[in-house]
C-alpha cells in the first residue's frame, strides 16, 4: 500500500495531500487547516463538502460549510459579549438577525505548514496558527495564542487533533468546535433518502428566536429520538439546530461518542468518533437541500461564557497563562 504526505499546490496555494490505503486527503492550511477533502477511493466514499468551482476567496468567505473546519469560538456568542473570569470582550456581530457573534475568527485564516512526513504507516502533517498582534482581530481581542493540529492518515483513517496554548498573562478561554460537512450521500451512485443518521445525543437544549440557549431541558420527542436508532434522514428537510447533550454508547460492543453515516443500499458507513471533551451536539443541514449536513461537535454550549450555568454543565473553560489543552477526533470508513 501506498503512503505519502507532500506539500503541493491547490489554486496557487500550498496544501498537504496525504495518501494511506484506501484513503487520500488534502489538508488546506490556507482555510485554517481544513480538512478539504477525504476520500475512501476503493469503496467510493467521499466524505466532505467540496466544490473545486469555488476561488480561494470564495472558499475563505464561507470556510465553515466546506471541508472538515475547525472553529474558535463556537456557534454564536450573545450581543458578541465573551464574558471571562478577568475580561471581558465585544466581538463583532455577524449574525445580524439574531444580534449574535458567529463562529469566531480561526477557521479563516491561513495557518503554516510545520511538516509533511510519513512515519512506517502513517501518513501525517501538522499545521500551526500563532494568534498575536499580527492579526487584525487583536484589536478585539489581546489574548495570544497557539494552535497546532495534527492530521494522522492511515489504514484506520484520520486521526486528528488540536492542541490550543495560551501565550498570553491573561486566561483563555478554551472553546473548539468543528463545523463537520458530511455529504449526503457520500458514495457518487447513492440516494439522499437512502443516507441514515446516528448521533449518541442526550439531552435536549431548547432555543430561543435568537437560537440562544434558554436552559430548560426538554424531553426527547419522536424526531430526536430517529437520532438514536439511526434512522434520521439527515437531508431533504430543514434541520435548524437540533441542540443535544453528548453521551456515549455502545457500539458493535465498544464504547462509542460520535455520528454514524449510513448508505442504506451497500450498508456502508462514515463514523465520526470524538473525545470526551465534546459535551455538545449541534445539527444543521443548511435548508436541507444542498447535499451535506452537519453534525457539529463542541465543546461547549452555544453561548456557553454568557449562560447563567457553571462550567461543568455549560463547558465554559479557560486555559492559564503557558497552558495547553488537546482535543481529538478520528473519521473512517465502515465497509459492509
Amino acid at each position: 500500500m501506498a503512503y505519502a504526505s507532500e506539500i503541493k499546490k491547490y489554486k496557487d496555494k500550498d496544501v498537504i495531500q496525504m495518501k494511506a490505503g484506501r484513503y487520500t486527503a488534502t489538508i488546506a492550511p490556507f482555510l485554517g487547516s481544513n480538512i478539504m477533502s477525504m476520500v475512501d477511493v476503493e469503496n467510493d466514499i467521499n466524505f466532505f463538502r467540496k466544490d473545486e468551482s469555488l476561488s480561494i476567496e470564495e472558499l475563505q468567505a464561507s470556510a465553515e460549510v466546506y471541508g472538515f473546519p475547525t472553529l474558535l469560538y463556537p456557534n454564536r456568542l450573545r450581543d458578541g459579549i465573551l464574558k471571562c473570569s478577568d475580561y471581558t470582550y465585544t466581538f463583532p456581530i455577524v449574525d445580524k438577525e439574531g444580534h449574535n457573534a458567529l463562529h469566531g475568527f480561526l477557521h479563516k485564516r491561513e495557518h503554516t505548514i510545520v511538516e509533511a512526513t510519513v512515519e512506517d504507516d502513517i501518513a501525517i502533517a501538522r499545521t500551526r496558527y500563532v494568534y498575536d498582534d499580527n492579526d487584525p482581530f487583536f484589536v478585539t481581542f489581546p489574548v495570544k495564542f497557539i494552535a497546532d493540529y495534527t492530521f494522522e492518515l492511515s489504514d484506520e483513517g484520520m486521526k486528528y487533533s488540536v492542541t490550543i496554548t495560551n501565550k498570553s498573562k491573561r486566561q483563555l478561554p478554551f472553546g473548539i468546535c468543528n463545523h463537520t460537512t458530511i455529504n449526503a450521500p457520500f458514495t457518487s451512485k447513492g440516494d439522499p433518502f437512502g443516507t441514515r443518521l446516528f448521533v449518541t445525543i442526550g439531552d435536549k437544549w431548547p432555543l430561543n428566536p435568537r437560537n440562544l440557549p434558554t436552559c430548560d431541558f426538554l424531553s426527547l420527542d419522536n424526531h430526536d429520538r430517529q437520532y438514536l436508532t439511526g434512522s434520521m434522514i439527515p437531508v431533504k428537510h430543514i434541520i435548524d439546530n437540533d441542540v443535544y447533550n453528548c453521551e456515549t454508547y455502545d457500539v458493535d460492543g465498544v464504547p462509542f461518542r460520535g455520528a454514524i453515516v449510513t448508505d442504506i443500499a451497500s450498508g456502508n458507513e462514515i463514523r465520526y468518533e470524538v473525545d470526551n471533551n465534546f459535551k455538545f451536539w449541534v445539527i444543521w443541514n443548511d435548508l436541507g437541500e444542498k447535499g451535506y449536513f452537519c453534525p457539529e461537535p463542541s465543546t461547549w454550549m452555544i453561548d456557553a461564557p454568557n449562560l447563567p450555568l457553571p462550567g461543568e454543565e455549560s463547558g465554559y473553560e479557560e486555559l492559564a497563562p503557558r497552558e495547553s489543552k488537546t482535543v481529538t477526533e478520528k473519521i473512517y470508513s465502515v465497509i459492509k
